[in-house]
C-alpha cells in the first residue's frame, strides 16, 4: 500500500448485543476513526427484539445503543467528522432514531443528522409475498413455510450496503439500520468514501473481508484466541480497526496502548469464523471468495489483508424468520459431596418423574451435570471425581402450564432429594416463549431499503 493511497479508518466497538458498553467510547477516543461501527444483531437477537416489540411498539431496538450514544456525546462534539453506522435499529430503526435524537438534542447536538434505514422487515407483507409466488422454503431442508405462516412472529431480509450509502450521501452522522449483513456496515462507508462502482466485485469483496474481520469485535484482537495464556492481558482489550484502502485491501489493527494483539493468528481465526464455503461467502452485496486471501504482518499489531476475489451478488437475499414454537425453561442446583455427579443425575430424573406424576409428560427434556463433563461430551476429563457439580435440567413443551409445573420442582429437591443438594443458584426458573428460527430466502427485487434522514430536532417533533 503506497503512502499516497487514500485510506478510511473504520473501528468496530461492538460484536453483539451485550458487548462491553465502554468499548465504543474508548475506541472512538483513541482510535482516530472516520467511522465507528457497532454490530449488534444475530438471529436470536432479532427474535428477542420481535418479542419486545410485540409488548411495546415503541421498543424493538437494541437498548444498549442509546446508552452508548450518551457516553459518546463529548467525542461527537470534539470529533465533528466522526460518523456512526450501526444495526442497532433491529425491528424498529425509526424508534431507535427518535430515542437517539432525544439524547443528541439534550447534548447540544440538535442539528446532527440521523438516518433510519428500514425495508428489511417483511413480517406484515408475508401473505403478499406468498401470493406473488414466494414459498419461503427452509434453507437446509427445502420444506415450504406452509402452515407455520400462522405462527410467524418476525421475518427480516438481510439488506446490503445500499441504504447506508444513501444515508451517508445525505449527510447523516448517525446511521441506524435494521437487519443488514454484518460486513455491510463497513462496506457502506467504503462505497461512500471511495465511490466504487456497485459492480466492482473485487473491491467490494475486499471491503467485505475487512467487515467480516472486525464484525465480532474483540475476537480479532485476541479475545477467544486459541494461543491465549494467563500471561496474555485482556482487561483493557482493544477493539478492532480496519484501515481500508481505495484498492480494496486493508490493514487491520487496534488502538495503541490497549491490551490484546493483532497477528496473522488472531486474524486467520476470525477470517474462518462463521463461514460456510470460503470460496463463496454470500452477502447481499457480493459473492466474496476468501480462499485466496493473504495475510502479512507489516508492523506491531498491524496485519495487511489482500487477495479477496469477488463474484456478482446472489439473486436471492437471506431472510431470518422466527415463529412461535412452545415454551421452555432451565433451572440449576448445586450438588456437593461424595458421588455428587451420580447424585445430581438421580436428582434430575427425580424432578422429571415428579412432573410426570403431576400429569405432564414433557415434550423434550435434558439433564446435565456441569463439572462432570456434560458441557464437553466426548472430551476426556482428568482423573478423580469432582466434589461439587451444577445440576442443570431443561425442558420444552407446547403447553405453558406444563413448563410452569416443571419450574416448581427444583426447590423441593433441597429437602426431598439426595444429600448435598443446595439451592444457592438464583430465583425459580421461569417459563419462556420459544421463538424458533426458520432460515429462508427471498428474491432480491422484492426488497427495497427505505432511508429517512432528519436532524435530531426533526426526529423529536
Amino acid at each position: 500500500m503506497g503512502n499516497s493511497m487514500r485510506t478510511v479508518r473504520i473501528g468496530n466497538g461492538a460484536g453483539f448485543w451485550g458487548d462491553n458498553l465502554d468499548a465504543p467510547r474508548l475506541l472512538a477516543e483513541a482510535g482516530r476513526l472516520d467511522y465507528l461501527t457497532l454490530e449488534y444483531l444475530a438471529e436470536l437477537t432479532m427474535s428477542i427484539l420481535a418479542h419486545q416489540r410485540s409488548r411495546d411498539v415503541e421498543t424493538g431496538y437494541v437498548g444498549d445503543f442509546p446508552t452508548v450514544v450518551e457516553s459518546l456525546l463529548p467525542t461527537l462534539r470534539s470529533q465533528p467528522e466522526l460518523r456512526i453506522v450501526t444495526n442497532a435499529g433491529g425491528m424498529n430503526p425509526a424508534g431507535c432514531a427518535r430515542r437517539v435524537a432525544e439524547i443528541l438534542a439534550v447534548g447540544d447536538l440538535a442539528d446532527m443528522r440521523i438516518a433510519a434505514v428500514s425495508g428489511d422487515d417483511l413480517t406484515a407483507a408475508i401473505d403478499e409475498h406468498l401470493a406473488a409466488g414466494e414459498v419461503f422454503s427452509h434453507l437446509e431442508t427445502g420444506q415450504p413455510l406452509g402452515d407455520l405462516r400462522e405462527r410467524v412472529v418476525s421475518a427480516n431480509a438481510y439488506l446490503g450496503a445500499a441504504g447506508i450509502v444513501e444515508a451517508l450521501a445525505n449527510d447523516a452522522r448517525v446511521v441506524i439500520t435494521g437487519r443488514v449483513a454484518d460486513a455491510s456496515l463497513v462496506l457502506g462507508p467504503a462505497l461512500h468514501e471511495f465511490g466504487w462502482d456497485q459492480n466492482d466485485w473485487q473491491r467490494l469483496a475486499g471491503a467485505t473481508v475487512a467487515g467480516h474481520l472486525v464484525e465480532c469485535g474483540a475476537q480479532l484482537t485476541g479475545g477467544m484466541n486459541s494461543t491465549w495464556t494467563s500471561e496474555t492481558p485482556l482487561a483493557n482489550l482493544g477493539y478492532p480497526i480496519a484501515e481500508l484502502s481505495e484498492d480494496g485491501t486493508a490493514i487491520v489493527t487496534k488502538a495503541d496502548e490497549t491490551d490484546g494483539r493483532v497477528t496473522c493468528e488472531t486474524v486467520s481465526e476470525q477470517l474462518i469464523y462463521e463461514i460456510g464455503d470460503p470460496a463463496h461467502y454470500l452477502t447481499p452485496d457480493v459473492d466474496a471468495d476468501f480462499s485466496q486471501v493473504a495475510l502479512e504482518e507489516v508492523g506491531p499489531d498491524r496485519v495487511r489483508v489482500s487477495g479477496a476475489q469477488g463474484n456478482p451478488a446472489p439473486e436471492r437475499l437471506k431472510v431470518s424468520l422466527a415463529y412461535s414454537d412452545g415454551w421452555k425453561a432451565s433451572g440449576m442446583l448445586v450438588v456437593a459431596g461424595r458421588d455428587c455427579a451420580a447424585k445430581a443425575k438421580i436428582a434430575g430424573q427425580m424432578l422429571l418423574d415428579r412432573v410426570q406424576r403431576a400429569g405432564f409428560k414433557l415434550d423434550r427434556t435434558l439433564v446435565e451435570c456441569l463439572g462432570a463433563g456434560d458441557s464437553m461430551p466426548g472430551i476426556a476429563l482428568g482423573t478423580g471425581d469432582p466434589w461439587e457439580v451444577v445440576l442443570r435440567v431443561s425442558a420444552f413443551d407446547s403447553r405453558r402450564v406444563a413448563v410452569e409445573r416443571f419450574c416448581r420442582e427444583f426447590a423441593p429437591l433441597v429437602t426431598s432429594g439426595p444429600p448435598g443438594v443446595t439451592g444457592y443458584t438464583g430465583a425459580r426458573a421461569r417459563a419462556q416463549r420459544v421463538l424458533a428460527y426458520w432460515p429462508t430466502t427471498i428474491a432480491r427485487g422484492a426488497v427495497t431499503p427505505h432511508v429517512t434522514v432528519k436532524t435530531a430536532t426533526e426526529w423529536t417533533t
